[in-house]
């Protein structure tokens, strides 16, 4: 089970880490890969923090793939890591569901409906396995 874990984490971890990295420092690049939309599609607003999101998730989301990897390695301290990684990830999906959420509600253009739909189904994915991570780090923590 932690080897199949451990493959879960590290390719949904990369996914989300690697497609934060690219949004960054290619936004071109990314909105032609389907990853964010256009400046001129969506709310300026919602682009700027979409960006600085980014950019901050770039510096961060490599947690969650890190612990999967220690974890795949045998390596006790991963629960510590999965901890951090688990409730980054969480945090990252569930804000940028509600984010989304709140700015649809109020009418803002935050791309189209078939993007935002999947861009929902992914930060809920995420949030997921941030959630079981936890419970798993937990689980795994020495108790002595």
């Amino acid at each position: 089970m932690d080897t199949v874990w451990s493959v879960v984490v590290i390719v949904l971890g990369l996914l989300a880490w690697g497609g934060q990295v690219i949004s960054w420092l290619w936004p071109d690049r990314a909105a032609r890969l389907g990853l964010s939309e256009t400046e001129a599609d969506v709310e300026p607003v919602f682009s700027a923090d979409n960006r600085a999101e980014a950019a901050w998730d770039s510096l961060v989301l490599w947690t969650l793939p890190g612990a999967g990897l220690m974890l795949v390695l045998g390596f006790p301290a991963w629960a510590y890591l999965g901890l951090i990684g688990g409730g980054i990830y969480l945090y990252f999906g569930g804000r940028g569901i509600f984010a989304r959420i709140a700015m649809q509600r109020r009418g803002m253009r935050i791309g189209a409906e078939q993007t935002v739909r999947v861009n929902l189904t992914f930060l809920a994915l995420w949030g997921v396995v941030g959630l079981i991570t936890i419970v798993a780090a937990i689980a795994d923590l020495p108790t002595s």
